[in-house]
């Protein structure tokens, strides 16, 4: 049974890569997998608990000391276990909702329409810089998935192919998953390592930015040689009818963005989860979206309203989430990082390898689980700790780099990050078209910022 789980999650990832080939949803596949990897758990409970390789069934026990037998094993995985992925799940699945209906609001009002005006150029080149640098300093104030779901709506206004579009909104991703790395708010496992104290706020910024800036850059680089021509702008429709004004537009733009930039500061002040500060913007912009539109024609309310926005949410991007992010829990619930983990750092055995290995694995399983298992494994040392335990000290080598290589790491697979999954629902980037056109640059540019933080620390 513990193999059992391993293989129905590899065959339910092989469907949901080729999901246009087999032409299901990668939702339902992501559904089905993350059902019945719990399925298999359960069923086979005691012979994979009592193989000793999950960490919180021995604490399980420990709390538990008159629980036994195959009632205690179903009653970790069922009271215990679910109940408490569900709750990690719940978190990114309602940030995602709110921060998704959030630009979508904006996105009706036509809010979005301010910024891309002033975006002149069609020259593919000049343009992709201009995204790719407004997206690489936005993850870092806001986070990598809210400012992928921004930038994706931008593109819409801004490119007519399908393909180029494809193409924008992949480096996005990257430029994203590099801009989340180095601001403890912009990626949720920096946001770990923070809250973990494994680093401090300035020195993940300075010691991290210029490796995560490489790994954006070298990329773009290659493209500015490589890539020639212009976009093609979206036919402007002059009988559109405008259903908001001027000033509209802007309110709406300002509130959507202070929302926003909102989260982490509630964050911080009160040290709440960020989905709670994402819907408590989301109210706020609710209730003005009421109140402005209070009076006017019923055409315009059916347009413009949160109730009516919410229909428009893609909502399968969000089930696919919830259906990946359960699978991987329960891999993690029975041990099966655990040992990914262990392994790692039995035959690597080198700082910058297991480091490097984990944002490999981040871009084919969730880098949250497996930061969870590295910090897990290696408790933060003394201040004095010298030779291989002086990596992790706070703000040591290992755990700056490791939030390096599992925040940009994930680029390498469309999946393989929030921001790459919330890029292909929004747009349906077709996987194996990411996997020939992308992946290769965002290998390049991860193994370019690691050289770049290894020549600075490293040696």
């Amino acid at each position: 049974m513990f193999i059992l789980m391993v293989v129905v999650f590899v065959l339910g990832y092989v469907a949901i890569a080729l999901e246009h080939p087999l032409k299901v949803d990668k939702a339902a596949s992501a559904l089905i997998i993350g059902t019945l990897c719990w399925v298999v758990y359960v069923l086979g409970a005691e012979g994979i608990l009592h193989l000793g390789f999950s960490p919180t069934w021995e604490a399980f026990l420990a709390a538990h000391p008159d629980s036994h037998g195959l009632h205690a094993a179903h009653e970790f995985i069922v009271e215990s276990e679910i109940i408490h992925h569900l709750g990690e799940i719940s978190e990114i699945l309602f940030f995602l909702l709110g921060a998704m209906t959030i630009v979508e609001v904006v996105d009706q009002h036509e809010g979005f329409k301010i910024i891309t005006d002033k975006i002149k150029t069609t020259n593919k080149v000049k343009l992709l810089w201009i995204l790719s640098l407004l997206t690489f300093f936005m993850s870092a104030l806001l986070d990598n998935l809210t400012t992928t779901i921004v930038l994706v709506a931008l593109l819409r206004k801004l490119i007519d192919d399908k393909q180029t579009r494809w193409f924008f909104a992949s480096m996005v991703v990257l430029a994203a998953n590099a801009g989340g790395a180095w601001s403890p708010i912009g990626d949720v496992t920096t946001i770990m390592l923070w809250i973990g104290g494994q680093v401090t706020a300035g020195n993940i910024i300075v010691n991290v930015i210029l490796p995560s800036l490489v790994c954006m850059v070298v990329p773009l680089a290659i493209l500015s040689v490589t890539m020639k021509g212009n976009v093609q702008r979206p036919a402007i429709d002059e009988d559109e009818v405008e259903y908001s004004t001027e000033k509209e537009r802007i309110l709406f733009l300002v509130l959507g963005v202070c929302g926003l930039l909102f989260v982490p500061v509630f964050k911080t002040l009160t040290h709440l989860p960020p989905y709670m500060g994402m819907l408590l913007s989301l109210g706020i912009l609710w209730v003005v979206g009421e109140v402005v539109h209070k009076d006017k024609p019923k055409e315009i309310k059916d347009k413009l309203k949160v109730t009516a926005v919410i229909q428009r949410v893609d909502v399968p991007t969000v089930l696919f989430f919830l259906g990946i992010l359960s699978a991987v829990a329960a891999l993690q619930s029975a041990g099966h990082l655990n040992i990914l983990a262990t392994y790692l750092d039995d035959k690597l055995g080198n700082i910058y390898l297991i480091d490097l290995a984990i944002g490999v694995l981040s871009s084919v399983v969730d880098n949250v689980p497996l930061v969870a298992g590295a910090m897990g494994m290696y408790p933060i040392a003394d201040a004095g700790a010298a030779g291989y335990q002086a990596a992790f000290v706070q703000d040591g080598a290992f755990w700056e780099f490791l939030a390096y290589t599992a925040g940009t790491g994930g680029s390498m697979l469309i999946i393989g990050s929030a921001a790459g999954v919330a890029a292909m629902g929004l747009e349906k980037i077709d996987f194996i078209w990411y996997l020939k056109k992308i992946s290769w640059l965002a290998l390049i540019g991860y193994l370019s910022g690691a050289a770049v933080y290894f020549v600075m620390f490293g040696l």
